[in-house]
Formats: C-alpha cells, structure tokens, sequence
C-alpha cells in the first residue's frame, strides 16, 4: 500500500498541499491528469527524488518519508525510461539486484526469469542503444522489477510505442502485476490506457486528487 498522510509538496508555483491519499496493496491503480498537473512530480515525491514538504508517505504502513529512494523497495519507470547507454540488457536486469549484494547464483535466477516473462531473453548481449522503442521499455520495466519491489511506479510508460505495441504492452503489465501481487500506480493521459488496465482510476485535477 502506498499512503500519503497529510503530504505537502512545493515545486516552484505547483503544489499538493494536505493530501490525504491510500493506494491499495497489490491493486493496480491509475493516475491521470492534464500536462503539467504534476503527476511526474507525485511520483518523485513517492519515490524519494522530490522532497515532500511536510506530512508523511508510507510503503506498506512503514514510514519512508526521510528514505534514500534505494531504501523504499520502490521500481520506478520514468517517462524517459532513463537507460545506461553503456549497458546490456542483461546488465540493467542485474543492476538492482547487484548494488542490493543479492548472491550471484540467485542474480542469474531472477535474470533468467524475468527475461522469459518479458521475452528479453534473445536480447540479453544487446547493448540498449540498439533496442526499438518496445524492447526499451520491457528492460525498463524488468530492471525497476529486478529487485522483487514492493510497489511499481510508471510514468507514461506506453506514451511513445504505436497503437499494436501500446496494446500488447498493457496485457503484459497486467499480468506482471497480477502474477506478482506487487502494487502498482502507473501515470497516463489516456481515458482508453487506463480503463483497459484497471477499474481503479484517480485524477490529479486543480491541484488535488480525486477518485473517479
């Protein structure tokens, strides 16, 4: 569960100011709202990029208000997926898991498994600069999931791939998420996106949030 208690933050002339809010554990919820609403910055905010201003947020009822983000057990998704240009496949799968000391042996397990369940596994020698926009956010994904996180946070991350991969893509969170039981809030400008993805639907609208 994500849960912000009386939760302010400031960004220049934006701001959320006393916002009482509950994501509920292992639901897939959606967020939307126009440009520049500050969805991006909420997510920053939950996963310790943004500072909030006062009020508490809590990951499954721990307080990680003061938190390193590495300390949140968050997997977050950027809008512009953030990928190390220098880096393979197989080493953005790695990446959570080794700066975390996980055993190699059970590195090499995770890997394996979530290559298969998002078809990287031909792909995994490949440098990131030579993957389509697709296999891009399937890494992207794999490596926020890497580490087994307690909540999954996604920002726009179908907004740049064409209708059929947009498509595919969303049956594929679905069933991650399902399988998983991880809790997820992913961010979309789309009404279709959303609704093909969760029944739980909340928008950031004139600077707080409202359940539809």
């Amino acid at each position: 569960m994500i849960e912000l208690r009386d939760v302010s933050i400031y960004r220049g002339a934006w701001s959320l100011q006393h916002i009482n809010w509950q994501v509920p554990r292992g639901e897939y919820t959606v967020l939307m709202g126009a440009t520049g609403a500050g969805k991006s910055t909420l997510l920053e905010a939950l996963c310790g990029l943004t500072p909030v201003y006062s009020g508490q947020v809590l990951i499954h009822d721990v307080d990680v208000t003061s938190a390193s983000p590495a300390a949140r057990r968050i997997g977050y998704v950027p809008q512009d997926l953030a990928l190390f240009p220098t880096m393979t496949v197989r080493q953005h799968l790695e990446f959570g898991p080794r700066i975390r000391r996980w055993k190699p042996e059970r590195i090499r397990s995770r890997v394996a498994e979530l290559a298969s369940v998002l078809e990287l596994t031909p792909l995994l020698p490949r440098n990131v600069l030579t993957l389509s926009g697709g296999e891009a956010q399937r890494v992207a994904i794999g490596r926020a999931l890497a580490f087994h996180p307690e909540v999954m946070l996604l920002d726009e991350p179908l907004s740049a791939l064409d209708e059929e991969l947009r498509g595919r893509l969303r049956e594929l969170l679905v069933s991650v998420q399902a399988s998983t039981g991880v809790t997820f809030l992913h961010v979309t400008h789309s009404r279709a996106e959303a609704e093909s993805l969760s029944r739980r639907i909340v928008r950031l609208e004139n600077h707080q949030l409202v359940e539809n």
